[in-house]
């Protein structure tokens, strides 16, 4: 059961970041001032989702590895700490601060900057999750072990 809420955490933290993630990508290229408020918003409330979401997922996750030893748990637990710090010290912060920008109708240099930053942090968070769910996914047999 563990391992089973841990994946479904899990898949809801990633397509929730990859939402975040997209989502911002269109509203820059394709949507007005508006679009872009409108989505910087929703990502803010998004993080009701999201954050409970990584939070299971990592305490289930450290549950469920914590006495293992093999290659892929450590690949997963060693890029843990960093997705974490990731979303703690640039994502979440960056999130709030684009969204009050946003609000503010005050798209300048420091809001793109910082738009960028978290386009990249994001791209950052969901490949290394993308790996901890291979290696999740190789663990309980549901895809084959690469060669």
């Amino acid at each position: 059961m563990k391992t089973r809420i841990h994946a479904i955490a899990g898949a809801i933290g990633f397509l929730t970041i990859l939402t975040f993630w997209s989502s911002t990508v269109i509203s820059e290229l394709f949507g007005s001032h508006s679009t872009i408020a409108s989505v910087k918003q929703a990502v803010l409330y998004g993080m009701a989702l999201l954050i409970p979401a990584l939070m299971i997922t990592g305490g289930s996750g450290m549950s469920l590895g914590a006495r293992r030893k093999d290659p892929k748990t450590l690949a997963k637990k060693k890029r843990m700490p960093f997705i974490a710090a990731n979303g703690l010290l640039i994502l979440v912060p960056s999130a709030m601060f684009l969204a009050s920008k946003a609000d503010a109708r005050a798209f300048d240099g420091w809001f793109y900057g910082v738009q960028v930053l978290e386009l990249v942090a994001g791209a950052i968070n969901l490949t290394l999750m993308g790996l901890n769910i291979r290696d999740g996914l190789m663990m309980t047999g549901r895809i084959r072990r690469q060669k």
